[in-house]
């Protein structure tokens, strides 16, 4: 009796290191998967050529920036989303010598979520699959996570281009929850807004 029990003992202490094991794979697999695919990505957008120059509103030093930027890419067209009054922007990239038929105003945004879903399917009527993405760089982690996932789903390409702003990035806990809103548009086309009204969450 005592060596049976002793030896189901130890089948069971046996069996625990092998559940453990296989809890732990479950975990890492997944995030091996999303950290190779995002790799993947990373590596990709160095090699691609964008199609156009996307700007997200919010400070004037990224427009300022994209305007310089523009003057170097001649031949691209030039979106901005939201952000400064529309006769500052137009102001910003006239000085800069950029011709109107090159800027596109879309003021239909509100927050960095549909910075994107504004102007994804716009993009895409335009047949333009890759875009250089401008913003400031403590913002570029969340923009970046949503842009990937809203163009990502419409087989359009980031190239991040980020200012620099001398702030910490932001906490990832906003670039989490604005990912769960990209996703959640791609699947059911609603952005999910209230998920980041909580008091000024919603800036840029």
């Amino acid at each position: 009796m005592l060596l049976s029990i002793s030896s189901s003992q130890r089948q069971g202490l046996s069996s625990q290191p092998r559940r453990f094991n296989f809890r732990l794979f479950s975990w890492v697999l997944p995030l091996l998967a999303v950290a190779l695919i995002c790799g993947y990505k990373q590596v990709k957008s160095y090699f691609v050529q964008p199609e156009a120059i996307l700007v997200l509103g919010g400070e004037e030093e990224r427009e300022l920036f994209a305007a310089k930027f523009a003057q170097q890419h001649p031949q691209l067209h030039i979106w901005v989303s939201s952000g400064s009054p529309e006769w500052y922007t137009k102001k910003v990239f006239a000085k800069a010598g950029i011709p109107r038929n090159r800027l596109h105003i879309d003021r239909q945004a509100t927050d960095t979520v549909t910075n994107f879903t504004t102007l994804v399917d716009k993009l895409q009527a335009e047949g333009i699959d890759s875009v250089y993405l401008i913003t400031s760089d403590d913002h570029m982690r969340r923009a970046r996570t949503i842009g990937e996932i809203v163009f990502g789903s419409r087989g359009i390409m980031l190239k991040p281009v980020p200012v620099l702003s001398g702030r910490e990035p932001e906490p990832i806990e906003k670039c989490l929850r604005d990912g769960a809103r990209a996703i959640l548009w791609v699947t059911t086309g609603h952005t999910g807004a209230t998920l980041g009204q909580t008091s000024s969450v919603l800036k840029k």
